[in-house]
């Protein structure tokens, strides 16, 4: 289960990283708590080949890996811990009955609630300041930020244009981390 104390958490983006990608991974693996391995551009028998190596740097390290959306990955590597959509739970939450570990993506208050219904250990809520991913949405900001922390009683992740001055403006929120993609994947 994921603690209490302010995490740093990696989300991975190949497309990012201007080294080889697991290179990048090993230098990252020790200065981050987390990393969700989010590549959902791969086949499946892609991911999971991939899987396998950044679970076993991740493992070297002592950093906790999450695969993201594969399902039938993590259970074919019997590995019990996964993020994914809030769709994507809602859909399969029978059948993630067995993972120690489960997140959600959420945009809502509602959406939150319904994460933690559905068995979420925790929830990434998002976009919260101004990124080149939704570059056509304004972000959801702080207060959006303090909203979801008060409405559940899982650990929030805080997601979407975090760097490290917009890290220092969401620690009272009420946040148990932050999330960070490009930071992690081009430094």
């Amino acid at each position: 289960m994921i603690m209490s104390t302010f995490k740093k958490i990696a989300i991975t983006n190949r497309a990012l990283c201007s080294i080889p990608f697991l290179e990048q991974i090993e230098n990252i693996a020790p200065k981050v708590d987390i990393i969700i391995l989010r590549e959902k551009d791969l086949a499946q028998t892609q991911y999971q080949f991939l899987a396998k190596e950044v679970i076993t740097i991740c493992q070297k390290y002592h950093t906790n890996c999450i695969l993201h959306t594969y399902i039938e990955v993590a259970k074919n590597l019997q590995y019990k811990k996964i993020h994914m959509p809030l769709p994507l739970l809602e859909k399969h939450y029978q059948s993630l009955q067995n993972f120690q570990l489960l997140g959600a993506s959420v945009h809502s208050v509602q959406e939150a609630q319904k994460a933690q219904y559905f068995g979420a250990n925790y929830i990434v809520a998002g976009h919260i300041f101004q990124t080149d991913c939704k570059k056509d949405l304004p972000p959801k900001g702080v207060d959006f930020l303090k909203e979801i922390c008060r409405s559940v009683s899982i650990p929030v992740y805080a997601l979407g244009g975090i760097n490290d001055q917009t890290e220092a403006l969401i620690y009272d929120s009420g946040v148990s981390g932050a999330c960070r993609m490009s930071d992690y994947m081009k430094c």
